[in-house]
């Protein structure tokens, strides 16, 4: 049986227990007292009609003008009180709210990075954005506005249902007699609208993966003249978002002008009944002056039931989402054994390594056995598609293999903590992501802790302190969003330095020098052939020359190993490096003329 989104927040919420009963607590005390005006006043008929023979007088007040005198200082008193728990529960239900608005963002998001990159690879980002912001928010409406109202229209009924039985037994079934259809018609309500949220939510999340995605490629639109094709394409996703809101509001609408015509007729029923009663004299004016005023009291409130069934029905659209979200489950977990830094020594080994790509694909790696001693330079190598990229995210763990063994030191990679792992490698990715904030964030974002001259020092081998220093604010400049007020060249010499500045016992050069022009690269080999000495260094390249210094070199194709040897090796045995050599440097194409 599938688990109400109540009950699963419920249990998220269980730290704020206490606060939520004190919320409810308060909210029961500011409605009882908002009830109590219309006693007050059948109190006030009483004293005038009865006099001497009133209510009050049996308590030791035979005159009028005491009673009344008794009469206002308890309407103060009351009016008091009232006012004193709206106020504490209006504080205390809006920052419960946000509390759990903030700790469930969090918590989402969280959970979100520890996902595996597969996770990701088949989810848009305007749909996680949807998930952990409109969601989060809808959920916080709720829990501000909603959750009060249903504690005080319960009170209200069970409060006024008492005092209804309590002066006029033989009328009191007539007030009371719509809450049963009012109750039936809610939940039936509520189940009618939950799929039309569902979708409302659903299609707010295919929005905002177009908006993102647009929003991130707008320079290829703009490039393409594809302007006018994507408004289109936004306009019928903007239309399909808006019909799944009017298919709600078409129903949620209608909820209130119904259960109104079900509380007129208790209402003037109980109006007519009670008024013969009064005029028989079986009923007290007083009693029933309270009774009219308090069947308005009892019937009315209900007919708000309905925008808090909308704003209930949201929220919980809003809430399944973030919480299958924070129940998808990682399966790349990290493992137990600690390695600290200053006992890497950065010995990497490939044993026996298939992989395969959970989206169905063929293999990224098969039966890959590889040695990567510690303090080389190894490099890997091959066309595009060969495996290269594939062999980082094992290595840092984005994937777990499908078969077979990485290991760093001999310890199998499984076992070991992620965040250990993980700093002890310092990759320079070909695909730059620079946050956007000053070069000086970037650059510390792996070490924040690091001093000016070492950051300095980092962005001086990286061949980016020259560049720097003639920016408008020098490393306090802004980069822009993905680092966009940078050339690509500029981006990739902060992402060098930003893996220096790292320090890792095992840094991975991923095309590291792809986006930068000829001079820049010879500057930069210089500079990274400083920085592997005595570091476990692994070289993926597409551009073969780049490698030709490296310890050695293994050559992929379709996954698996087919060559390995130094440069000079490699060229020598006329096999599948020594041909892309050849079409790399020009010498296929003129040995065909």
């Amino acid at each position: 049986m599938a688990v109400s989104p109540l009950r699963r927040l419920l249990v998220h919420a269980r730290a704020h227990r206490g606060r939520v009963r004190l919320a409810v607590l308060c909210s029961i005390l500011n409605k009882i007292f908002d009830l109590a005006p219309p006693l007050l006043i059948g109190a006030a008929v009483d004293i005038v009609v009865r006099r001497e023979q009133s209510f009050l007088a049996s308590f030791g007040f035979p005159e009028v003008q005491p009673q009344l005198w008794l009469l206002a200082g308890i309407t103060l008193l009351i009016w008091t009180l009232e006012s004193v728990f709206e106020y504490v529960q209006r504080i205390l239900w809006r920052n419960l709210a946000q509390v759990i608005e903030h700790e469930v963002r969090i918590d989402a998001y969280s959970h979100v990075q520890d996902l595996d990159a597969a996770w990701f690879d088949e989810r848009g980002t305007g749909g996680l954005m949807a998930v952990l912001n409109d969601d989060v928010n809808q959920l916080e409406r709720f829990l501000d506005v909603g959750a009060n109202e249903l504690v005080q229209v319960s009170t209200t009924v069970i409060v006024i249902g008492s005092i209804f039985f309590g002066l006029a037994p033989q009328v009191a079934w007539m007030s009371c007699l719509p809450i049963p259809f009012i109750l039936w018609g809610s939940v039936r309500f509520q189940r009618l609208l939950q799929p039309r949220y569902a979708k409302v939510r659903q299609e707010v999340s295919l929005l905002s993966d177009l908006l993102a995605g647009n929003l991130s490629g707008v320079a290829t639109i703009k490039s393409f003249t594809a302007e006018q094709r994507e408004v289109e394409r936004l306009r019928v996703r903007s239309d399909a978002y808006r019909d799944a809101n009017r298919h709600a509001i078409a129903l949620s609408s209608a909820f209130s002008p119904l259960i109104r015509m079900v509380i007129v007729l208790g209402f003037t029923a109980m109006l007519v009944a009670g008024g013969l009663l009064a005029v028989e004299g079986q009923l007290a004016v007083g009693a029933y002056s309270v009774l009219v005023f308090l069947t308005q009291r009892l019937l009315w409130p209900l007919t708000r039931l309905g925008e808090t069934f909308d704003l209930y029905q949201r929220a919980m659209a809003s809430t399944t989402r973030l919480l299958d979200l924070l129940d998808t489950p990682a399966t790349v977990r990290s493992g137990g054994r600690p390695l600290p830094l200053t006992d890497v020594r950065g010995e990497l080994r490939f044993e026996d390594v298939s992989f395969r790509y959970p989206s169905g694909g063929g293999f990224g790696l098969e039966g890959l056995d590889l040695s990567l001693p510690a303090g080389e330079t190894t490099a890997i190598v091959g066309s595009t598609g060969a495996g290269k990229s594939t062999v980082i995210k094992l290595l840092l763990r984005f994937h777990d293999p499908s078969s077979g063994v990485l290991r760093l030191d001999g310890h199998d990679l499984r076992e070991l903590e992620l965040g250990d792992l993980r700093r002890a490698i310092g990759l320079v990715s070909q695909d730059v992501f620079l946050f956007h904030g000053s070069v000086r964030e970037n650059v510390v974002f792996g070490r924040p802790d690091a001093t000016e001259e070492e950051i300095v020092e980092a962005c001086r081998v990286a061949e980016a302190h020259g560049f720097i220093e003639e920016l408008p604010e020098g490393y306090d400049t802004i980069v822009g969003e993905r680092g966009q007020k940078l050339s690509g060249g500029q981006r990739q010499r902060l992402s060098i330095a930003r893996a220096l500045l790292k320090d890792p016992p095992v840094l991975v050069l991923d095309e590291a020098t792809s986006s930068v022009d000829n001079e820049t690269e010879a500057a930069i080999q210089r500079s990274l052939a400083k920085v592997a000495v005595g570091r476990t260094t692994l070289v993926i390249a597409h551009r073969l020359s780049t490698v030709r210094n490296a310890h050695r070199i293994h050559v992929l194709e379709a996954g698996r190993l087919v060559e390995s040897g130094t440069h000079e090796d490699l060229l020598g045995r006329e096999g599948l490096y020594a041909a892309l050599w050849r079409v790399q440097t020009g010498e296929a194409t003129t040995t065909t003329r």
